[in-house]
């Protein structure tokens, strides 16, 4: 590579700072620009509804590099500017004031928006969603001073803040159009354990539920009424709903989009010169045989190394199983691989369920292990994974039995 060359990362969170440097990890000499919407230097997002909303973390214990590591290495970085066009063409990147970039490659990191409900009060002053360091600075606030919290939403980040808002001694109320907290990752056998979870620490976790509209006074959130009728007060609702991935630029530009960006197992978009990474990425995973698209920190951290490599002509492809972690009250889980709904068959559980620590296994029709996720137990990691990457079938009964070593 030479220096004439200039490489554009799009996106200022922990992926696009991780392409930055993995590309410098490869001796690459060119130019490097990093441009991120947010007025920070590039963070982990996890410790959000976790560690930082306890108080237990500071910003910086979670910022990906100090601000002298982009200057030592050379990476320009153009912070609170939103890319807000690509043209493949000419191979430029468009900035707010007109002005353009050129790049001779392109990687995407843009990351996804919350979700907002298309219902009335949602725009109400005390409405809540948390993606950024602001969002969580927002509900500290709100722990400090609200008495009540409805949370729209039991997936991870609702349950998680839950736990968070629990712990400050605040009540709270979450409503759930599911039969469960979490189906759509874990299905109802584990998710059931989220529900028992809140509600021994005093959630008042509402399933089955359709939110009608977020109750106001003078402009003001006061509440959550049901579509049933029934009416829960709070001082503050947060909407916790999902996530939309920041793909319209790349819609905008031509690339291949389907629920995200699609790339192949290199992590390179239909076009050769764009690679993407992260939440946006949908990727034919060469492992698992199918496209996923994983919403979690382990892919931001972890894609970065294949785009970079993959940006720089060497062969490279990104075969990590997907990997999600929760931290609960006193609950700590792991999950490895994938196991969408209609992919398994059953689940196999080794261990004190009831007592919250435990294994469990979801298995196709064949009784190959799919996923599994570990609770409060932290030494099985790596035998969990041998078990998903072997592709061999298993005895149930045996995997179930703690005396039969993994």
């Amino acid at each position: 590579m030479t220096a004439a060359q200039h490489f554009i990362v799009v996106g200022g969170s922990l992926a696009g700072a991780k392409v930055a440097q993995a590309l410098r990890d490869n001796d690459f000499d060119g130019a490097i620009t990093l441009i991120g919407a947010e007025e920070h230097l590039p963070y982990e997002r996890p410790p959000l509804s976790k560690q930082y909303l306890t108080g237990k973390k500071k910003l910086a214990d979670f910022t990906v590099e100090p601000s002298a590591w982009y200057r030592d290495h050379h990476v320009d970085l153009m912070l609170g500017t939103e890319v807000t066009g690509i043209d493949r063409a000419a191979k430029t990147v468009t900035l707010p004031d007109g002005s353009t970039l050129r790049y001779d490659k392109l990687a995407l990191a843009t990351g996804s928006t919350p979700r907002v409900l298309s219902i009335p009060g949602a725009d109400a002053a005390g409405v809540h969603t948390l993606r950024t360091i602001e969002d969580s600075d927002s509900l500290i606030r709100l722990f400090g001073n609200a008495q009540r919290l409805a949370i729209i939403g039991a997936g991870w980040i609702g349950l998680e803040v839950a736990a968070a808002a629990r712990e400050a001694g605040v009540a709270v109320t979450i409503v759930e159009a599911a039969s469960c907290p979490l189906l759509g990752p874990l299905g109802y056998e584990m998710g059931a354990v989220f529900a028992d979870l809140h509600r021994s620490h005093g959630v008042d976790l509402r399933l089955n539920t359709q939110v009608d509209q977020i109750s106001t006074q003078d402009g003001r959130a006061t509440g959550v009424l049901l579509a049933g009728g029934d009416m829960i007060e709070a001082d503050a609702v947060l909407m916790a709903v999902g996530v939309r991935p920041n793909i319209d630029i790349a819609a905008d530009a031509g690339l291949a989009v389907v629920s995200g960006v699609l790339v192949d197992a290199s992590l390179t978009t239909s076009d050769p010169d764009i690679v993407a990474v992260g939440d946006i990425a949908e990727q034919d995973h060469p492992r698992l045989g199918r496209r996923i698209r994983v919403e979690h920190w382990a892919n931001a951290l972890n894609q970065p190394a294949v785009a970079a490599a993959t940006m720089l002509g060497k062969p490279a492809e990104y075969d990590r199983l997907p990997y999600f972690f929760t931290d609960q009250y006193d609950l700590g889980m792991e999950y490895t691989g994938f196991a969408g709904p209609g992919d398994y068959q059953r689940v196999v559980v080794r261990g004190d369920q009831d007592g919250r620590e435990f294994l469990a296994f979801w298995l196709d029709a064949d009784n190959r292990v799919l996923a599994g996720m570990n609770v409060n137990i932290w030494d099985a990691g790596e035998r969990i994974k041998e078990l998903i990457t072997s592709g061999e079938p298993v005895d149930p009964d045996r995997l179930a039995d703690t005396s039969v070593p993994l």
